[in-house]
């Protein structure tokens, strides 16, 4: 009789975090969200309590104990950007699983093993922040995220505070008033312009969560003609291909190899006007690059990788070979058509 092995997957984040229960053919037996696990946030404690919340979430939709967990993944967001935290998040698990058949990593790796089904490549990622973390032949490499303070570039919130200082701008009449200043000026209920600094520097000021989502209102300028939102996409998209280049190098893909790309994160709900920047770049680059659509979300790609880190490779009959977009034409504007999934 074979004994059926049970992965948990964790993957973290600025906004929430999901939790996936897998078994070793990739059936999908218990999933949950909660809140975030991004620890300068919430703390240790904070991150404990999510863990404790979403471990036994699962557990107790498929009937599982924990002691029978082959192994976990948790991947956290800031993971490893701060040598003295990493000890502590890494022990955090152990209590609540009653076992130490897990491993921890930054929440990056859930984004590339959940959109590359754990295959060689790249995913870049643009939520909140922005990251991307690719592997080839074993060998792992990470660019980008270094926080909203002075990185994160092409993600969320770095469009949301351009998108600030595009409105500023109008208002002072440094530049000419476009659709981003009705709207956001309408969206977040100012009285007067100068009230944005309330929002934003106020005692009830706009948390980096709720400021991200500013990006969407940008977004909506842009698409209503705005130069200057439209502008901030094109910006974004070109630093987030320069953050792909990157690991592509760290790499060291041979020139003639064409190396899969996958894009994750909410800042892609935006569709062409922050991919075909991306593209685009990536296309005047001289190695050859491929977009692919999402196989997995990444909490179900951070329990394959679970799996992976095991030893066992899922055999994952439901899902079939994903359909490519070479960019054979040097355009990749097969890949444009297909937006990817947002986290």
């Amino acid at each position: 009789m074979t004994t059926t092995r049970y992965f948990i997957g964790m993957d973290g984040g600025g906004t929430k975090t999901r939790f996936a229960l897998i078994d070793q053919h990739g059936r999908l037996l218990a999933e949950a969200q909660f809140g975030t696990t991004y620890h300068p946030q919430v703390g240790l404690d904070g991150v404990g309590d999510v863990l404790a919340q979403g471990i036994g979430a699962v557990l107790q939709q498929a009937t599982l104990h924990s002691s029978q967990i082959h192994h976990a993944f948790f991947g956290f967001p800031a993971f490893g950007e701060d040598s003295r935290m990493v000890p502590l998040l890494q022990a955090l698990p152990a209590a609540i699983l009653g076992h130490s058949r897990y491993s921890c990593d930054n929440d990056m790796v859930c984004g590339w093993a959940g959109s590359l089904d754990c295959a060689d490549g790249i995913n870049i990622v643009a939520g909140t922040g922005s990251i991307a973390y690719g592997q080839r032949q074993g060998r792992a490499a990470r660019a980008g995220g270094w926080g909203e303070t002075f990185s994160d570039e092409g993600s969320a919130y770095w469009i949301a505070i351009r998108g600030l200082n595009v409105f500023s701008r109008m208002s002072d009449g440094r530049l000419p008033r476009g659709p981003l200043h009705d709207l956001l000026k309408r969206s977040l209920q100012l009285r007067q312009d100068i009230d944005l600094c309330g929002y934003v520097y106020g005692e009830t000021a706009a948390t980096r969560d709720q400021l991200a989502q500013i990006s969407r209102l940008v977004a909506q300028a842009a698409q209503a003609g705005d130069a200057a939102a439209r502008h901030i996409f094109q910006q974004a998209g070109e630093e987030l291909a320069h953050i792909v280049l990157a690991v592509a190098r760290a790499l060291e893909f041979a020139p003639a190899q064409t190396v899969p790309v996958s894009c994750s994160g909410g800042a892609f709900a935006t569709g062409e006007l922050l991919l075909q920047p991306l593209c685009d770049t990536l296309v005047a680059s001289k190695q050859r690059y491929e977009i692919r659509p999402a196989v997995h979300a990444p909490h179900i790609g951070a329990a394959h990788y679970a799996a992976r880190l095991a030893g066992i490779v899922v055999q994952d009959t439901t899902i079939s070979e994903p359909p490519r977009y070479p960019a054979d034409d040097g355009t990749l504007a097969s890949a444009r058509k297909h937006h990817p999934t947002s986290k």
